[in-house]
């Protein structure tokens, strides 16, 4: 491809609204155009690479037995209702109507569409199991799209189901999967942890999201360096690090003005570890006091599995169930007929801490929980770097990443109410037993982007680059120069290699700036200079290493190259 007959604009500035580097990348190496907050244009030389990653998928997919189906964008309403989730999911999924006042929906993922043709499709225990799979729009309506292709509204996505007989295929299912997700990231040269997780609106018994770590990442996953222990923050165990206690007796202590546990440690001079922070939050069956240490946050989600849905109390409603102004509330002495339920988190299980008092102005010092007051403990703590690995006790670290990937077991949670049956061998009906898989090759490429690249640009890693070969003639006025540059052109094209051939009558410092911005693995400089020796200039872009080729041996040496990374 010319470089003068592609669109390919280049910026050689950050755009003001990008934050994410890979946000920044892609508008200024011309991969991608904003049309509107959370939609994206793809250019000719973005389009490429996502064509790179949506080839991988499919070869994995296929390997494990998928088979490739297109479903509709929009679905009718009625099977979203079937399954609940009409009901379940707010205003994240776009809802509209046909010209018959017919409610429709914009497909947010197909597990309904998956369920309502199976149903139709699968008659008998011979038809099973399957794999079907799709590379194919998705509408979310985000409240805050950002991070460029990282959160959008409008998105591509390869999602993929599989149909089992029972538990123990669907197992087989989700392992192929698991297996196919990590040659597929691997060779799209993303660094990426597999890590448990939360199953969410899928609902179901399981589930795995694929992390690449990055800065731009909006989810945080807990890492154990020494055991490999890894898991999303929404779902991940930890020990809090013990602190010890000081030979404190049970006593009240003034701490005027003294509301949060930062004011409360700064008055009595104590580590936050030694504190115990209550929370009164409003469930549907009542308040409830949660208990957790100083030093941590309440995990919600984790919470909620305990006592269903809450929020928070607001001032008032403190004071109206237990009598106390907020910032002095505890788990000792509430007044009589203010007992609450209160569930404390494991970390405060041992230890001589800090307390609200439930008297406005002071605070309790030796408060020894299981003696001055009963709780049920549980984890309900999120966890943090330098916190205990729940495997090995070695050290916790906590980082940003991207969500690549995901896959889920849901069991029967589609099958049944949408009657995705079949007969066993006793002719007996049985539920089909589902499993959903889901990759956003957009976020492949913006993890990739974000894991390689220098202050001059992106590093594009070969399996997605847009073009192998980055070939830059020097002052194309020269006849020589623009002869040998169209012959290896020819050469290379000839060779199935794949060029950009930079024909622009630009300035060297421009082309060469646009080279390093794209970010193509390889760039071959010709020049006045270089062909005095009959030569090429191979710049690695990865390394920086420069070669002087020989003109006859540039074809072969980029050929070998290529062939040596490739089986890497």
């Amino acid at each position: 491809m010319r470089f003068s007959k592609m669109l390919l604009p280049t910026y050689k500035e950050d755009p003001a609204e990008a934050e994410a580097i890979s946000h920044k990348l892609m508008i200024r190496a011309g991969l991608v155009r904003q049309l509107a907050a959370g939609l994206y244009i793809y250019l000719p030389l973005g389009l490429r690479v996502l064509k790179k990653v949506n080839a991988i998928i499919r070869e994995e997919m296929n390997v494990i037995g998928g088979q490739e189906i297109i479903m509709p964008v929009l679905h009718p309403a009625e099977i979203w209702q079937q399954s609940g989730r009409w009901y379940d999911i707010g205003d994240e999924m776009f809802r509209l109507q046909d010209r018959t006042k017919r409610d429709m929906v914009l497909g947010m993922t197909h597990e309904e569409v998956v369920a309502w043709l199976a149903s139709r499709e699968i008659r008998s225990y011979r038809d099973l199991p399957q794999i079907w799979y799709q590379i194919q729009t998705k509408l979310r309506d985000e409240a805050r799209p950002k991070g460029g292709v990282l959160r959008t509204r409008e998105f591509l996505m390869k999602d993929s189901y599989s149909l089992d007989l029972d538990p123990e295929g669907l197992n087989l299912s989700y392992n192929l999967h698991y297996d196919a997700y990590c040659k597929i990231f691997h060779r799209c040269g993303v660094k990426y942890y597999a890590v448990e997780s939360d199953p969410g609106m899928m609902g179901g018994a399981g589930a795995h999201e694929f992390m690449a770590l990055s800065q731009a990442g909006e989810d945080e996953v807990s890492l154990c360096g020494n055991c490999g222990y890894a898991a999303n923050v929404e779902l991940a165990n930890s020990q809090p690090l013990l602190v010890s206690s000081p030979a404190w007796n049970f006593e009240e202590v003034a701490t005027p003005e003294s509301r949060t546990i930062e004011e409360v440690c700064a008055y009595l001079g104590i580590d936050p570890r030694l504190t115990i922070k209550s929370l009164l939050l409003m469930g549907k069956d009542g308040p409830v006091m949660a208990l957790v240490r100083g030093d941590q946050k309440l995990h919600e989600k984790k919470l909620r599995r305990l006592v269903g849905e809450f929020r928070p109390a607001h001032r008032e409603e403190v004071q109206e169930h237990t009598g106390v102004e907020a910032g002095f509330l505890g788990p000792v002495g509430l007044a009589p007929g203010r007992n609450l339920p209160l569930i404390a988190d494991v970390s405060l299980k041992q230890g001589i801490f800090v307390a609200g008092a439930n008297r406005e102005g002071y605070h309790l010092r030796g408060v020894v929980p299981g003696e001055h007051f009963a709780a049920k403990f549980a984890d309900i703590h999120v966890a943090m770097s330098g916190d205990a690995c729940p495997s090995c006790n070695s050290l916790l670290k906590v980082e940003k990443a991207i969500e690549i990937g995901n896959i889920f077991k849901l069991g029967t949670k589609y099958s049944l109410p949408l009657k995705a049956l079949y007969l066993d061998r006793k002719g007996l009906e049985k539920p089909i037993v589902m499993g959903s898989y889901g990759i956003g090759p957009a976020r492949i490429i913006a993890a990739a982007i974000e894991q390689s690249f220098d202050q001059d640009g992106i590093i594009f890693p070969l399996s997605l680059t847009p073009f192998d070969v980055h070939l830059l003639p020097v002052n194309l006025k020269q006849e020589n120069v623009r002869q040998e540059a169209e012959k290896i052109y020819r050469k290379l094209s000839d060779a199935n290699i794949s060029a950009l051939f930079d024909d622009r009558e630009e300035a060297p410092g421009v082309k060469f700036k646009d080279a390093d911005l794209i970010g193509i693995p390889l760039r071959l400089t010709i020049s006045s200079k270089t062909l005095k020796d009959q030569m090429v200039e191979v710049k690695i872009r990865q390394t920086g290493e420069v070669h002087l080729v020989k003109l006859d041996q540039a074809l072969s040496w980029v050929q070998d190259w290529i062939n040596f990374h490739t089986k890497k």
